[in-house]
């Protein structure tokens, strides 16, 4: 018969330790929503008080009675739907691409070497600088958007996950090796199970390139979307357009970045 395993009790110092950090977590989340609130509470009283110019910089409560008119007449949500599939579809699509790029050259040490100073020059170069000529060459729409999207994050996918695959740990590929593997075992048993962190790094990364590409392609060319706001809100004078933007591109940000990370703690936690 199969014996049940005792745990080893949990001592007095490591139950401290624990509650600790737990303590610590709360704490770091409770000053983090006293210093929003707090912000918010702050340009209210400012806007009220005279103290700042509330025409220029608005203030919180007219920018969330904006938010539920727009809301409840559908505009927002319109606006939302088209900048978040805009940056979504760019952020795949540069990741997807970027990764197998990576892989391509680090499969290639020879196309490697020769894109080396190619993929520093572009990774120096703004993208969003390039966002007019893809509007010419692509044309006024969707997808001269995400195009510039993609290019301001598949570069540092490809330089980031490939800096990643060149230090694997070399004693595991000549592990592989000495069992008679080749490039393709060494690919999927080592390299990349090992740089799956480093992936999750680069889509952290690239979600908020993704948002400033889809943004500046709004700019130029859309007729709706988040960016879109912005630029008419400002030409027209309505600050609050613009300002209720900028809060919902934070929030879908901070969405999108804690998805990866949910994304991130699956992935470690079947792992181990």
């Amino acid at each position: 018969m199969w014996r049940e395993i005792k745990r080893p009790p949990v001592s007095a110092q490591q139950t401290a330790f624990l509650r600790r950090l737990k303590l610590r977590r709360y704490t770091i989340y409770t000053i983090q929503i006293l210093l929003l609130v707090g912000f918010f509470l702050l340009w209210e009283v400012a806007a009220r008080k005279g103290w700042v110019d509330a025409f220029l910089f608005s203030q919180p409560t007219e920018i969330w009675a904006t938010a539920v008119e727009m809301a409840e007449n559908g505009m927002l949500w319109k606006h939302i739907g088209v900048t978040l599939a805009e940056t979504v579809a760019g952020f795949v699509l540069g990741t997807i691409l970027g990764t197998l790029t990576a892989i391509l050259l680090w499969w290639n040490r020879m196309i490697s070497d020769v894109a080396e100073p190619y993929l520093v020059v572009l990774n120096a170069l703004p993208k969003t600088a390039l966002a007019p000529i893809i509007i010419v060459w692509l044309g006024n729409g969707k997808t001269s958007i995400i195009v510039v999207a993609l290019l301001t994050s598949v570069i540092v996918t490809i330089m980031t996950v490939l800096n990643g695959f060149l230090q694997t740990d070399e004693e595991k590929i000549k592990l592989i090796r000495i069992f008679g593997g080749g490039k393709w075992q060494i690919l999927k048993k080592v390299v990349f199970p090992a740089n799956i962190p480093c992936m999750v790094n680069a889509l952290k990364i690239n979600v908020g390139l993704s948002f400033v590409g889809v943004i500046v392609g709004e700019f130029l060319v859309a007729q709706a979307g988040l960016g879109f706001l912005i630029i008419y809100g400002s030409q027209v004078f309505k600050l609050s357009w613009v300002l209720m933007s900028v809060v919902i591109l934070s929030i879908l940000a901070a969405l999108l970045y804690e998805a990866i990370n949910l994304l991130e703690k699956r992935i470690l936690k079947k792992r181990l």
